[in-house]
């Protein structure tokens, strides 16, 4: 496991933004030639509130909000800690967290590992694949920043996005961040706050 990264890179969520439209999402498996049933980045829709009365009239309090998430590349990934083979890693020079299929043996620790899910088995393959911030597309953003139509998923510095969109990782739905220092920032819909403060 790295000790120390250069410059951490990370994703930024506004969830305010985001309209579950799924093309990061379809963007990510394009690019990627996923198989059915393979998502490196998953867009999850919450839902929630009623209605109730006061007086003779009806209100409600329904929402709904997005929450667009693939591989964190986290300051401590539980999936780099749980491979036996080394063959998941994560990078000095930036932090982005992959996996070398020449090593990996498909033992599926890692998936067991990660708390986001992000580490996803290939039964063609025999091995396992996963979210590396689009590090072939030297100079461009990764896939599913590009894709969004409503600029929901930014990329960067994980310092520059602090700076930017505040420093807040956790959103209704999604593990404590204490379990791996994910390097995501979220700007959290309204009514997701309520579900985690």
């Amino acid at each position: 496991m790295v000790s120390s990264v250069t410059e951490q890179v990370g994703f930024a969520i506004d969830q305010n933004r985001c309209m579950g439209c799924k093309a990061c999402q379809t963007a990510c498996k394009d690019k990627n030639e996923l198989d059915v049933g393979q998502l490196w980045r998953r867009v999850t829709e919450a839902t929630g509130g009623g209605y109730y009365e006061q007086g003779r009239a009806l209100h409600n309090s329904v929402y709904a909000f997005w929450t667009t998430m693939a591989c964190n590349h986290c300051e401590h990934p539980k999936c780099v800690e749980g491979c036996p083979t080394e063959a998941m890693r994560k990078r000095s020079e930036d932090g982005i967290v992959f996996v070398d299929k020449t090593q990996c043996i498909g033992c599926q620790l890692c998936i067991r590992s990660c708390p986001y899910g992000a580490p996803q088995y290939n039964p063609k393959e025999g091995k396992v694949g996963k979210c590396n911030y689009c590090i072939d597309e030297v100079g461009k953003d990764p896939v599913c920043v590009a894709a969004c139509p409503v600029r929901a998923i930014h990329s960067g510095k994980l310092e520059d996005l602090k700076k930017k969109y505040g420093v807040i990782n956790q959103t209704m739905g999604i593990p404590d961040p204490s379990i791996t220092s994910p390097s995501l920032v979220i700007t959290p819909h309204k009514d997701a706050i309520e579900g985690f403060c």
